[in-house]
């Protein structure tokens, strides 16, 4: 009876009705998509870490970390391996070889990390050459090519490897992107002329394009512009374990594109025996042996089972390996929850306000309710009823278009390309996925049915102060 009534009620002002629904709608699909796409971003960013950059565990000697000194190794790794490779839950194992150095070019040179890999066991642990540009390589697929390497993009640019030019062939590429015939005209100046890098290239297309028309469609003439420079040769040089000077003239076998510029910037790959000759390592040692597992969820309990078994070496897990991101990790919940708080108490104010020109308007009507014999009790719980009715049928809908948004945008991705290089410096995408659990979508509902009844309170309150004497006589 009461459920019924205050159903009826809340459509008595159909107009008001529905400007609070539509409000309620707006704010929790505002909230849910925004924490969607936070979700999604987060959620892109540990995959990479643990498909591109650490994986799951890593050991090393326990000094290792601190001072990156070459002695600092692991000795009979084939053991250690095996062992480990025949626990359960350990998906796949590989050792390398690290070393710090420098990167040079004639014009260009820069500090990097030099890794030391087995291709085909990396292949098992990191995704790394799923992410090969097109037509810089083939990543160590030729095994008698000793000198190869794989380096990031934006260290092929840093030295020089990568560089742009302007021909007819990329003219008529970009008019069929549907470029302005104005720009095409503008940078149809440079054809012919080779840019060494992206710095030049950027001061020439500024020389001829507006602030807008860079904004617009800069990214998209960058990348149509960039050329490569097939096997590039560039020189590596470090200290071998010895303290004596040494390095190698190495050909860019791939160059890999990820969205952390970072890592690209300073991550060399070469075969290990190369890296094992140079620094003059003996064999069955390595500096890294890192671990993947077949669940992520397992990584806290392997973690303590391997420093049990291997008491006298370093184990990290990827949340200890990258604590910026296990906390962006774990905290992402009680950042959405409270984000969420924060827009249903925003709209709270408004079901008040609604409810409270409801009571003032019905006064007469509650009065003789009360007077024909309706307790208060009744009476309160018919307005905080219309209350949820009100927050709950918004908070449905809103949730019902942020689901269908979301599937959408999931699937298609959404683009910021007008941040890619902010994203990128800090290791996101520029495309985001928005991804939600159904779980959240529960736990919305929760606080807003908490929401309605929290905002019902107060008006209940006042239509429960009134004199059924008094409110009769109100006209």
């Amino acid at each position: 009876m009461i459920t019924k009534t205050a159903w009826k009620n809340v459509w008595r002002n159909k107009i008001r009705s529905l400007v609070v629904i539509a409000s309620v709608t707006v704010g929790i699909f505002a909230g849910v998509f925004a924490v969607g796409v936070m979700n999604g971003a987060v959620d892109q960013r540990v995959d990479e870490v643990l498909d591109n950059e650490v994986s799951h565990i890593q050991i090393t000697h326990p000094d290792f970390r601190s001072n990156n000194d070459l002695a600092c190794n692991l000795e009979n790794v084939s053991t250690l391996k095996e062992r480990i490779s025949g626990l359960e839950k350990v998906e796949a194992v590989c050792d390398r070889l690290f070393v710090v150095g420098m990167a040079n070019t004639a014009r260009k040179s820069v500090g990097v990390n030099i890794i030391g890999i087995n291709p085909e066991e990396e292949k098992e642990i990191f995704g790394l050459y799923k992410e090969l540009e097109p037509g810089t390589g083939d990543y160590f697929a030729d095994p008698d090519r000793e000198e190869l390497s794989y380096i990031g993009f934006d260290l092929a640019k840093t030295l020089n490897i990568i560089r742009y030019q302007v021909n007819d062939e990329i003219i008529e590429e970009l008019r069929s992107e549907e470029l302005p015939e104005d720009i095409l005209a503008g940078i149809s100046e440079f054809t012919g002329e080779r840019f060494d890098n992206e710095r030049s290239f950027k001061k020439a297309m500024r020389s001829v394009l507006t602030a807008k028309q860079e904004s617009e469609y800069g990214r998209l003439i960058l990348e149509k512009a960039q050329t490569f420079r097939e096997r590039a040769k560039f020189t590596l040089t470090f200290v071998n374990s010895n303290n004596h000077q040494t390095g190698g003239v190495f050909r860019v076998g791939g160059i890999y594109n990820i969205p952390n510029s970072m890592f690209e910037s300073n991550q060399v790959f070469i075969q290990d025996r190369i890296l094992r000759r140079l620094i003059e390592f003996p064999e069955n040692t390595a500096h890294q042996i890192v671990i993947r597992l077949t669940d992520v969820d397992d990584t806290r309990t392997m973690t303590k089972k391997l420093r049990s078994d291997f008491p006298e070496l370093e184990v990290l897990n990827w949340k200890q390996i990258q604590p910026d991101m296990a906390m962006m990790s774990d905290f992402a919940g009680v950042m959405y929850g409270f984000f969420m708080v924060i827009i249903l108490a925003a709209l709270a104010f408004g079901i008040v306000n609604t409810m409270l020109m409801v009571v003032l308007e019905r006064t007469k009507e509650l009065g003789m309710l009360t007077a024909i014999g309706m307790n208060k009790k009744k009476v309160f719980r018919m307005i905080m009823t219309e209350s949820v009715f009100l927050s709950l049928t918004g908070g449905v809908a809103g949730m019902v278009v942020s689901w269908i948004i979301i599937k959408v945008t999931s699937a298609r991705g959404i683009n910021f390309g007008s941040m890619q290089e902010g994203l990128e410096a800090m290791g996101f995408s520029s495309y985001i996925y928005p991804d939600i659990g159904i779980d959240f979508f529960m736990i919305v509902t929760i606080l807003i049915i908490i929401t309605g009844i929290l905002s019902s309170v107060y008006p209940a309150l006042k239509a429960l102060k009134l004199d059924p004497a008094e409110a009769l006589r109100t006209e």
